[in-house]
């Protein structure tokens, strides 16, 4: 059985918070390779080689989560993401963008 994980609504995300999660280069690493991918496509949380420990992945994915960037869906023994693009860009027009052009330099 799926279950997603609680997230805040979209128009309740703040722009200090999303800085705040983003601030960290191994999330925006995580957030860069969601923006490489098509809208709304999921990767097993396994998939990310950012070279840390399983629980600080963990620890990862809950800021990113708490702060309305990604949807984290747990199967039971395995979790998946997707980028909250749509809402993201909805609320703050431009600020992926900035993070793929960060990411391109």
């Amino acid at each position: 059985m799926t279950e997603a994980k609680e997230q805040p609504a979209a128009d309740t995300l703040e722009l200090g918070t999303l800085f705040a999660a983003l601030a960290d280069p191994h999330r925006r690493s995580i957030v860069g390779d969601l923006l490489d991918e098509p809208a709304g496509a999921r990767r097993k949380c396994s998939s990310f080689g950012i070279g840390v420990a399983r629980s600080t992945m963990t620890h990862h994915f809950k800021v990113l989560r708490e702060a309305g960037l990604i949807s984290q869906y747990d199967f039971g023994n395995r979790a998946e993401i997707s980028l909250r693009r749509a809402e993201v860009d909805a609320r703050f027009p431009g600020l992926l963008e900035l993070v793929s052009a960060d990411r391109a330099r």
